[in-house]
């Protein structure tokens, strides 16, 4: 069964997350390019003041509205501001409900969900806080028109209160994470007193939510976050928060941490900062918190076009692949081999193309190509495309260029190509790129969200490709009914364990036929002053403020 309906969002959706990408990689340029500064000496002592916590970032929120923000900086503020159905457990991809009491009641064919709401919350403003309150804001967060409308409005039908305490949702399809989904940061509740349902009607400098946490200042270099009294849970450790931004400036995150002007530093450092500080941290000065992110980066073949049509070359890429290198080489080992396009922060991750190909297997390499007729004087040319804006992209082009010409016997010939961002991910989807290196950033925890953007395909055939749906987005045109069917299965199947074997078996396919290549997922770093606790990461990249307290 192939999945419709789910599709005609999906270009823009693409381009807007494209666009979020190049934010991301247009740091990492920045950050690959700048030295950390070694000249100043920390002060002794670290600058709180009176329980509050002072953290600092280089990123600048665009909004807050939780309707409309789509990137990292806005949401980790919404994530402290607000309260959604769902949640994580802290530093864990496990659900617990939050406003919700209970995970939800899921009828027979998977297309209504009944969640119980919880009593006795109120909103920032006094405003009591029910199933109503709950079905306005998802309401607002689907019609409004915001960045990130399309994560719920292409998967619900209706949301009603079917009662004070009790909220019900209906799909458009069977969907068995859709409560990941509700565990969006902007998915939150908002007090109906203070927003409204209409197109374009946002908010961005302020939120009225029912989080551990109020606003009480907003500006472009500073946020003020004051512990909400009438929390209707466990309050924070810490008497508020005080945000220091330095808009894509590293050099002075990194000075301000080191002379203990910020307490926390979190988004983002250079490789070259956080090696520092890492040593620093060894000596006592200073404490590090790593944790395995859930951004990927990966290589997508286009399996339409001459040569990487051809499944033997498209395999040999893999096998030549070195991660190990990429890794040191581009990410000063702050990142972890990825064998897999679902990372290891997922159950069903299986390590695929480690068991298929191994890491830089060149003698496999030659023999597939051998195989297909290539050689010196017949070589098997490959332009890789990537964003000019990212330096991490246009190393990993260079590197595998030089192990092509060092291990193939001029069999396989990688020529980089770069191109501004805007132009690039506009040319993604329209075949005009052999192969393409990028980033993914994920909507939500589920294994579902590395799989169905990438493979599922709603039109297309096997000698034409795919011409509407993920693989046309990301650029690798697969077509694959097999895949298409074990989307959906793994989309209707309530059962984990029995969604988990779907999903190796997708994987499994996935390395067999090669249209993409992992290649690396992150590590996210914070760093806190010695006389700062309870600094945790999540999987998700949010970051809670309120565990972190001073001693």
């Amino acid at each position: 069964m192939i999945i419709k309906g789910f599709w005609p969002w999906k270009r823009l959706r693409q381009l807007t997350k494209f666009i979020t990408l190049f934010s991301c990689c247009f740091l990492l340029t920045v950050a690959c390019n700048q030295q950390p500064q070694t000249t100043t000496t920390p002060s002794p002592t670290a600058t709180t003041n009176g329980d509050r916590i002072t953290i600092g970032t280089t990123g600048q929120p665009r909004t807050i509205d939780p309707a409309d923000s789509y990137e990292m900086s806005g949401l980790t503020l919404i994530y402290n501001l607000s309260d959604t159905l769902y949640t994580y457990k802290l530093g864990s991809t496990i659900l617990t409900p939050q406003l919700a009491t209970e995970m939800p009641t899921v009828s027979e064919d998977g297309l209504t969900y009944t969640i119980p709401i919880r009593e006795g919350v109120t909103f920032h403003d006094d405003t009591p806080f029910n199933a109503e309150a709950m079905a306005f804001s998802l309401d607002r967060f689907m019609n409004n028109g915001g960045k990130p409308s399309f994560l719920l409005s292409d998967t619900i039908n209706t949301v009603e209160a079917t009662g004070e305490y009790e909220l019900t949702i209906t799909l458009k399809e069977p969907f068995s994470a859709f409560p990941a989904l509700l565990a969006f940061p902007g998915a939150c509740a908002v007090s109906p007193q203070a927003y409204e349902v209409g197109e374009g009607q946002f908010i961005p400098d302020n939120l009225v939510g029912t989080g551990r946490y109020q606003l009480s200042n907003f500006a472009t270099d500073s946020v003020q976050l004051d512990v909400f009294e009438n929390y209707w849970g466990e309050k924070p450790e810490n008497k508020g928060i005080d945000l220091q931004i330095y808009p894509s400036n590293q050099a002075n995150l990194f000075n301000s941490f080191r002379t203990q002007a910020v307490d926390v530093a979190y988004q983002s450092l250079t490789p070259e900062q956080v090696l520092q500080l890492q040593e620093e941290a060894d000596s006592g000065n200073g404490q590090v918190i790593e944790n395995p992110g859930t951004a990927i980066a990966f290589m997508a073949l286009n399996v339409q076009t001459d040569f990487v049509k051809q499944k033997p070359v498209r395999q040999a890429i893999a096998s030549v692949m070195d991660r190990q290198l990429l890794n040191e080489r581009i990410l000063k080992g702050q990142g972890e081999p990825l064998y897999s396009m679902i990372p290891v922060a997922f159950d069903a991750s299986k390590p695929v193309f480690k068991e298929l190909y191994g890491d830089k297997d060149k003698e496999a390499a030659k023999k597939l190509l051998q195989e297909a007729g290539f050689s010196a004087n017949n070589p098997a040319t490959v332009e890789i495309w990537h964003s000019s804006g990212s330096v991490n992209t246009s190393q990993v082009a260079a590197i595998l260029k030089s192990l092509a010409q060092q291990d193939l016997e001029g069999m396989l010939e990688f020529v980089p190509n770069s191109i501004a961002s805007a132009a690039f991910f506009k040319n993604l989807s329209q075949g005009l790129y052999q192969s393409t290196l990028s980033s993914w950033y994920p909507d939500f925890l589920d294994a579902d969200n590395y799989i169905y953007p990438f493979l599922d395909c709603a039109e297309g055939s096997p000698e034409q490709g795919c011409s509407e749906g993920g693989s046309q987005s990301q650029g690798s045109f697969y077509y694959n009914p097999e895949i298409n069917d074990l989307i959906a299965e793994q989309r209707r199947e309530p059962d984990a364990e029995k969604r988990k074997a779907i999903f190796v078996k997708i994987q499994e396919i996935l390395a067999e036929d090669v249209p993409y290549i992992p290649l690396w997922q992150t590590k996210e770093y914070a760093f806190a002053q010695t006389n700062i606790n309870g600094v945790t990461i999540n999987p998700s990249q949010t970051f809670p403020f309120w565990t972190i307290s001073s001693k």
